[in-house]
């Protein structure tokens, strides 16, 4: 169900109810002359994802829930128990007042709040956190992990450390919002909501907001025809196919996010994409945003890796360590080209935890059958939570009550050690990854990385992705499965001069590379992984030279020996020839 938020601009002059309002936000406003503050009701998102909002006393006048961030400038979230406390702050808010400049009269939610002197503010800042809306930079995330004790730890402390916290969640929502105050102008019975990494359980802070346009709620769609008599009908444009129908919808409300939308800008329409779509930077909330419509197989993908998720808690802690692995080692980047995508890797991480024994998950073919009730007797199944997209199958289970798992009790240092073997080993030059049946098939096309898509089954979600790329992927897997094993087998006896403490494993997953023989996508040579394994190779070849030294003074210790040997057996000939010699005379 969708909410309502609002945005506009905002002075604080001469209104004293106003003032004591907000007199929470402008105690977090010292020494800020020009800030933003963002207004939201009340919202209730999706119950198979997750609920944000509290539930709380609506009679309360200062029923607020704010949070504060970074972002060009300032921002603050403020949430309102009911609409009408949000529509009464639009009452006064004013339209700014500029001589130089021309002002856009679209109303939007997002408001601005100056100081005009009119208001004391307090001396001292509250001490109150502003919300990072960004993941932490690597140097700080080995930090904290080097203060953990275990690698089940570290894995636990880097999921809580990267995903999205509830006011990241909040702030998606919002921009949804904002968004669909646009496009409400043309379409005011449409939705826009988020979907992918946003809300599939899987995001890290500071990835981009997937939102879809959704069209088909509008009234009148499903409406009965009598069987005589008037019947109205709305006059509508028609065109020859849906997908030009959708370009031109995104082409409208992509102009109009770019002339109207404010802090949206760098808007560019990729209509011509297999899946069109407008791409802009959302200032206010720092995120890179991309607007579909008619995407609903995208919405059942991300409905399905939340329930993944959802079964075992240590579906999301591998998929994190796996995607911050992946990214400290640019097997995925943000940049489009040749490299293996998050999706990619996280429906690797699915298929490997499938293949277990016993499995973890599910198949997705398992999941379908729990959704489709058959009947023995008629040998017929019930079509009740069919879903058919497209003339493609997305039906699974939703009810979670319907799923048995099996008893499996890997330890996430088991499994991603496990997972780095898996793929060490997988013959990627002729199978493919398919999570529908679990289980490995022979490639359908020639691709030096084949993953089947869950739902559009003829298409490749990895098709992007070069040889080169598939053998640097290998290549780490077999070093970072050597790393990690070095704290689970390692004997106490073995070679290694400085043995690394088995609690900082996984930290060492996230330096620099070893695999120097692999070029990278930036065709630069690859720094030692750690000062462990400088040491080790340095000991290494020390070994070897100590060895090449012991040889050669054994080869010169025999030399010497086979030299007296003869010359003393030489001697011992002309001795004897002599004695000989003496007898006969």
């Amino acid at each position: 169900m969708a909410s309502s938020f609002t945005v506009c601009r905002l002075h604080t002059i001469g209104r004293g109810s106003l003032v004591k309002c907000l007199q929470k936000a402008i105690h977090f406003f010292t020494g800020i002359l020009e800030q933003t503050l963002l207004l939201c009701k009340k919202k209730r998102m999706d119950s198979n994802l997750c609920m944000l909002s509290r539930q709380r006393d609506k009679n309360r006048q200062r029923d607020l829930n704010t949070f504060f961030y970074e972002s060009y400038g300032m921002y603050a979230v403020v949430e309102f128990a009911n609409q009408e406390s949000v529509a009464s702050l639009l009452e006064g808010t004013a339209i700014p007042s500029i001589s130089h400049e021309s002002l856009v009269p679209f109303k939007s939610r997002l408001l601005s709040m100056r100081n005009l002197a009119s208001v004391d503010l307090p001396n001292q800042p509250s001490g109150k956190k502003r919300q990072a809306q960004t993941s932490i930079p690597i140097n700080e995330l080995i930090q904290r992990l080097s203060k953990e004790e275990s690698i089940d730890q570290q894995i636990t402390s880097l999921t809580e450390a990267y995903q999205l916290t509830e006011e990241n969640y909040r702030l998606r929502y919002l921009v949804c919002s904002l968004l669909k105050d646009i496009a409400a102008g043309f379409f005011p019975e449409c939705t826009i909501m988020p979907f992918g990494s946003s809300v599939n359980g899987f995001g890290k802070l500071g990835c981009d907001l997937d939102m879809f346009l959704d069209l088909d709620g509008i009234s009148g769609k499903n409406a009965t025809m009598p069987k005589s008599g008037l019947f109205l009908e709305y006059q509508m444009k028609r065109a020859n196919l849906e997908r030009i129908v959708t370009q031109n919808i995104l082409s409208v409300i992509g102009e109009c996010v770019d002339q109207f939308g404010p802090g949206c800008v760098g808007v560019q329409k990729i209509l011509n994409a297999r899946c069109p779509l407008v791409r802009f930077a959302h200032q206010p909330s720092g995120f890179q945003c991309d607007l579909t419509a008619n995407n609903r197989v995208a919405m059942k993908s991300t409905e399905l890796l939340y329930l993944y998720g959802e079964l075992d808690p240590r579906v999301r802690h591998l998929v994190f360590t796996v995607r911050c692995w992946a990214r400290a080692h640019s097997i995925t980047s943000s940049i489009p080209g040749a490299w293996i995508s998050n999706f990619s890797l996280t429906v690797m991480v699915l298929f490997f935890l499938q293949r277990r024994s016993p499995p973890i998950i599910p198949t997705l073919n398992h999941l379908r059958d729990l959704a489709v009730t058959f009947f023995p007797l008629f040998k017929i199944k019930s079509r009740g939570q069919e879903s058919v997209i497209e003339d493609n199958d997305c039906t699974f289970v939703s009810d979670f009550s319907k799923i048995r798992l099996e008893s499996n009790t890997e330890t996430l240092e088991q499994l991603l050690c496990e997972f780095f073997e898996f793929y060490a080993s997988f013959c990627f030059r002729t199978l493919s990854i398919n999570i529908r049946k679990g289980k490995e098939q022979n490639k359908p096309e020639v691709a030096p990385l084949h993953i089947q898509n869950p739902f559009e089954t003829t298409l490749n979600v990895s098709k992007n992705v070069n040889a080169s790329q598939v053998d640097r992927f290998v290549a780490l897997c077999q070093e970072s499965s050597w790393l990690i094993q070095q704290n689970i087998t390692a004997p106490s006896e073995v070679v290694l001069k400085e043995r690394l403490p088995s609690h900082l494993g996984s930290i060492y997953l996230l330096l620099p590379s070893q695999v120097a023989a692999i070029k990278s996508p930036q065709r630069r040579k690859f720094e030692p992984a750690s000062e462990r394994i400088k040491s080790l190779l340095e000991s290494l070849k020390n070994t070897n030279k100590q060895q090449k030294s012991k040889l050669n003074s054994l080869r010169s210790q025999l030399h010497h020996f086979t030299i007296t040997l003869a010359s003393a057996l030489f001697n011992s000939t002309v001795w004897c020839t002599f004695l000989v010699a003496s007898l006969r005379s």
